[in-house]
């Protein structure tokens, strides 16, 4: 059925808070797109008129069609070169979503979609919609076809998983700029010390680099192999230059609602490097180099202006 303006409008108006749980569901911004893309054609296609709770209807065709992708993904990314990590987003990205409570904040910080991969696709979608977006477990049990208690259970297990990761600290954004101007003095020191004081000691760094830029398999572990690997990953030389085309400009910010470091080639994002941040110290230091999620932030950062850049590698 063709749909009139109203019905257009509706969606659109539900287009925000879609994107932002398909973004959390499936850690990836342009997959939650086309995810959000899929959900409209099958609008289009529905009675419209017979739908008597649309944003219910929109949420339940959304999060199923999610679980369908993870659980395809799961086949995907034991195939992906390297580590995979999340495509981060930077401040200001509307899919970031909703942020009034500090569960809504945590639910979209880095450290806890990483976390997220190791759910299976049903606990995943039922802490997202139930930490993020505060939906019933009535609610969450129509969305996903299972008991009420099926969901309570399924939410205190996820929640449990993802409590058993260190305790994050959140911090705003002055004290985030703070925190990568400190850990970029220590970097760039030229000496593994300053930086193992800022580590915690089972600190572990890994990048994603999809196979289309160099990143090391396996992680490092330790305090000791982290300061080693930063403190060589943030000296200049020629051959990185050469192989992200350019001076690479470092900057200061916020991704997923945590301090970040992006590394900018002629307007061009090439890196973000997203820091754990907990009570001991950094505990994760984690850089996504590969250009297929560096995309939509590279855009952002084209429209903004963002200063000079605090260091130049």
């Amino acid at each position: 059925m063709a749909l009139i303006m109203s019905d257009v409008d509706r969606f659109e108006t539900a287009r925000p808070r879609l994107e932002a749980l398909a973004y959390r569901l499936l850690g990836s911004a342009s997959e939650a797109e086309d995810a959000v893309q899929e959900t409209f054609l099958r609008w289009q296609a529905a009675d419209v008129a017979r739908i008597e709770v649309p944003e219910a209807w929109l949420t339940k065709v959304l999060t199923n069609w999610c679980l369908n992708l993870l659980t395809s993904a799961r086949a995907r990314r034991e195939r992906y070169v390297g580590q995979w990590l999340p495509e981060p987003l930077l401040a200001g990205d509307p899919m970031l979503g909703p942020a009034g409570t500090a569960e809504q904040r945590e639910s979209v910080s880095y450290a806890v979609l990483v976390l997220l991969e190791r759910l299976s696709p049903g606990e995943r979608a039922v802490y997202v919609l139930r930490e993020a977006f505060d939906y019933p477990h009535r609610e969450i049990a129509e969305i996903l076809e299972i008991t009420e208690a099926a969901s309570q259970q399924t939410y205190h297990r996820a929640k449990k998983h993802i409590a058993d990761g260190k305790a994050r600290t959140e911090i705003d954004e002055a004290a985030a700029r703070r925190i990568v101007e400190e850990f970029l003095a220590a970097a760039t020191s030229g000496r593994t010390e300053p930086l193992v004081r800022l580590l915690t000691q089972d600190a572990v760094s890994v990048g994603d680099g999809g196979g289309k830029v160099p990143a090391r398999a396996k992680a490092f572990e330790g305090a000791i192999a982290v300061a080693t690997f930063l403190r060589g990953l943030f000296k200049p030389a020629p051959a990185k230059r050469a192989l992200v085309g350019g001076v690479p400009e470092i900057y200061a910010t916020t991704a997923n609602g945590g301090p970040a470091i992006v590394a900018v080639v002629d307007g061009r994002v090439v890196a973000i490097t997203c820091l754990e941040v907990t009570a001991a110290g950094i505990a994760a230091v984690r850089s996504q180099v590969n250009p297929d999620k560096l995309v939509r932030a590279s855009e952002q950062w084209a429209a903004e202006d963002h200063g000079a850049p605090l260091h130049t590698l």
